[in-house]
């Protein structure tokens, strides 16, 4: 559809995009090619600016529409304030867009009336529109959540001046500016109220806490969904009865069946939201129970008998809201209990009420902020046929990098240990009724790996260690061959797994069960190099597949082992099939490159292809190469069958 100018478009005196008068002009090519450029950070101003109360799928969804409504109508070219003409990095382009955004953000905040048409913006947006799935960005930590709760506390003025403030980095000025020109009346009031929130939290405004271009997706209410669709099918069916009634001769059919009402509540669904139903096991169970693990968990915190606090726990566990941020591992259902769920804590932690519940498939976590403001938080993990080791802990909460544990009655002690740095000690953990004082995380997600703390608990079969990947039950860490495993306990386990902490971070997020490390050869370099160590880390999960292995080269001296290949969803370096091979190209201290290989103590003969050729007896292969060769390994085992490199 063509679109016919309202106004001559006005003639540049220069170089610069500015009219006559002084005032720069954006046409709409310019202000597309801003709104392409910035998308995803416009994207964000407006879903920070939009009301919280819109729930956090329709504020995804409104932000992406006004982005999207940012163009200047028509063809003519648009006048933009000379304060923000430079708008982000010298593009008036931009200043425009960002301009259209912040002000169709805060007229959707404005109520409803009825002296007033509504305007486009306060309605719910016609593109883009998603069916059967609610979409929210990644969920962050107790320090995105806090802002969070501080941001919503807050009018849209005041937001917006914060954004302002925060994410584009303006100065006071130009924010005065911006928000006169978007209609806000009491630009002062606006400011004094950003004040209110803490400046040092402006980094987390950058965080995948508040990108709605980087979603998460979760299906809408099954439960009710499926409820509607029964109603409707009922409806139908008892139009079709009363049709068929009509026509019959005599009384008809009797009013009573044998089926029950349409509207019927299932007895377990029912008993499942009954706090009063919640299985609570004595504190001695787990002495004289055959298996250990956590259905002998006994019920502990100050807050076991706030029936009106598990009783919302188990209303979000069946029916999140949209303020709610549902979390779950990888393979791990996050429907509601099919009937009473055992309850594990129920008790303050800094900032926040939490409620740990298992239904024996998973582990759900339900935290509200002690505050009394909105939002809570809904996790989930499976940990079906857990062994005593592998329930001895579970995540209570994160704070400001901190993290604390409910350990298992078993637990009789626990401590801090860097595993980078197996020589330097462990600090003690204070054990509160199973809650231990805060720990340090483990390593940076980002940046350098300077340590990697673990748990390290101490229980009637002996000593392990516990890492937190990211998740709602921290991972198993055993040395061994496969098959033959044990847990992390005393001087040289931990001198094993030393080298290779860092690798950890690269298994979060995964529904890692445990991870195994094993130095599976060790192979002396050419040229009187020294000798290196060859190390395989297997990380099972929680569900069976979606295994890792990394398979790792370290050379004398080396803090870090490097990783030489990888694989997912396979079975080397497993109970399953122990053998694994692997190449890395390596040079020496004179400058010369060679190929290394090794396997398992089963590998009878091993061949290079490619690039480099040639082949070894045993398990263990050096051949001279080039820098960037690159060469196929295949290995054959004593029984005769042949195995492939990781990759």
């Amino acid at each position: 559809m063509q679109s016919q100018d309202v106004a001559p478009r006005p003639t540049p005196s220069s170089g610069n995009g500015s009219g006559s008068a002084g005032e720069p002009f954006v046409d709409v090519e310019q202000a597309e090619a801003a709104l392409v450029e910035h998308y995803p950070r416009l994207v964000r101003l407006a879903y920070l600016v939009l009301p919280p109360g819109l729930g956090r799928n329709r504020r995804v969804l409104t932000a992406h529409a006004l982005a999207q409504r940012a163009l200047p109508r028509g063809r003519a070219a648009t006048a933009v304030i000379p304060a923000q003409s430079a708008g982000r990095d010298g593009d008036p382009g931009y200043a425009f867009v960002r301009l259209q955004v912040l002000r169709t953000a805060l007229e959707a905040g404005l109520p409803l009336t009825f002296r007033a048409l509504p305007r486009r913006s306060q309605l719910p947006a016609l593109l883009p529109q998603v069916w059967g799935l609610r979409l929210f960005p990644r969920s962050g930590g107790a320090d995105e959540l806090a802002l969070d709760q501080r941001l919503s506390a807050l009018s849209g003025e005041g937001r917006a001046a914060y954004v302002l403030r925060g994410l584009e980095k303006l100065p006071d000025g130009d924010v005065r500016e911006v928000l006169a020109s978007a209609g806000v009346e009491d630009v002062s009031a606006a400011l004094d109220e950003a004040d209110g929130v803490p400046a040092d939290r402006y980094a987390l405004l950058d965080s995948a806490e508040f990108d709605p271009c980087s979603l998460q997706a979760r299906p809408t209410d099954l439960m009710r969904r499926r409820q509607h669709m029964k109603a409707a099918l009922a409806a139908a069916a008892a139009l079709a009865v009363c049709g068929v009634l009509l026509a019959l001769p005599g009384d008809g059919w009797g009013p009573d069946g044998a089926a029950a009402p349409v509207y019927a509540q299932n007895p377990a669904a029912q008993a499942a939201l009954d706090p009063s139903r919640l299985t609570r096991v004595p504190a001695t169970a787990w002495q004289a129970a055959s298996r250990n693990d956590f259905s002998v968990w006994p019920a502990r915190g100050e807050l076991t008998d706030d029936s009106t606090l598990l009783r919302r726990a188990l209303a979000v566990w069946a029916r999140p809201g949209e303020q709610v941020r549902v979390s779950a591992t990888p393979g791990t259902p996050s429907g509601g209990p099919s009937g009473p769920a055992q309850l594990l804590y129920a008790g303050v932690v800094d900032n926040a009420r939490v409620v740990i519940l298992y239904d024996g498939l998973r582990i759900a976590r339900y935290a509200e902020p002690k505050d009394g403001t909105e939002g809570a938080a809904l996790d989930f993990a499976r940990v079906d046929g857990a062994s005593a080791a592998e329930a001895s802990a579970v995540v209570l909460g994160r704070t400001d990098g901190n993290v604390r544990y409910l350990t298992a009655p078993w637990v009789s002690g626990a401590v801090e240990r860097d595993l980078l740095k197996p020589s330097s000690g462990a600090m003690a953990l204070t054990l509160t009724a199973g809650v231990t004082s805060p720990m340090s995380g483990a390593g940076a997600q980002s940046g350098g790996c300077t340590s990697w703390n673990v748990l390290e608990v101490t229980g009637r079969d002996g000593t392990g260690l516990l890492s937190d990947l990211g998740e709602l039950v921290p991972a198993r860490l055993t040395t061994g061959r496969p098959g033959a495993v044990h847990d992390v306990s005393g001087a040289g386990s931990l001198r094993t797994w030393a080298p290779y902490a860092c690798s950890l971070g690269a298994m979060r997020s995964a529904g890692v069960r445990t991870v195994n490390a094993w130095a599976y050869a060790s192979q002396a370099l050419p040229e009187a190099n020294g000798t290196a160590q060859w190390m395989c880390t297997r990380a099972e999960t929680w569900r069976g597949g979606g295994t890792r292995v990394l398979a790792q080269f370290r050379t004398p001296g080396g803090t870090y082992g490097a990783v030489a290949a990888k694989s997912e969803n396979g079975p080397a370096c497993g109970p399953r099939d122990p053998n694994v091979l692997a190449g890395v190209l390596w040079k020496s201290e004179a400058g010369a490159w060679y190929l290394l290989a090794a396997g398992g103590k089963d590998t009878a003969s091993i061949d290079a292809t490619g690039a480099v050729k040639g082949s070894a007896q045993g398990n263990l292969l050096v051949l001279k190469a080039k820098e960037g060769a690159q060469a196929g390994l295949k290995g054959t085992l004593e029984s005769g069958r042949s195995i492939d490199a990781l990759h």
